[in-house]
């Protein structure tokens, strides 16, 4: 399977969060899976970190690559192809990052793993 991790899952991976399901960490962690952090996740991240909202022990662009690496996770960029889904993508959710990560994983065939239930209402495959 192909994971995509929703921002805040990528979080509470690298920090042992216990909000993580033991499920989904089990697949994450599963040699069996292919798991990506998209490059809007670490735009994010670099977003909420400049404006105080995420503290990190280093910042981020010393933090995220280290942790994605440690983790075993590769990082998806973005595409013309992913970009492109956002025409037909109905206005169910607000924020604008998910919006790219449903993208991203409609255009790939990606799973997109995430505890964020507005995410559902699109027709992308969860975990």
């Amino acid at each position: 399977m192909k994971l995509l991790l929703d921002t805040h899952i990528f979080l509470w991976l690298i920090s042992h969060d216990e909000r993580l399901p033991l499920p989904m960490q089990e697949s994450i962690l599963s040699l069996d899976n292919a798991v990506y952090l998209s490059i809007v996740s670490y735009w994010e991240i670099i977003v909420k970190y400049q404006l105080g909202k995420l503290p990190l022990p280093q910042p981020p662009e010393l933090f995220i690559p280290i942790q994605r690496v440690q983790h075993q996770v590769d990082l998806l960029l973005l595409d013309e192809v992913s970009v492109s889904q956002l025409a037909n993508l109905p206005p169910l959710h607000r924020d604008p990052f998910d919006r790219m990560l449903i993208c991203q994983a409609l255009a790939h065939g990606l799973t997109l793993v995430t505890q964020d239930n507005q995410i559902a209402a699109y027709p992308v495959t969860t975990l």
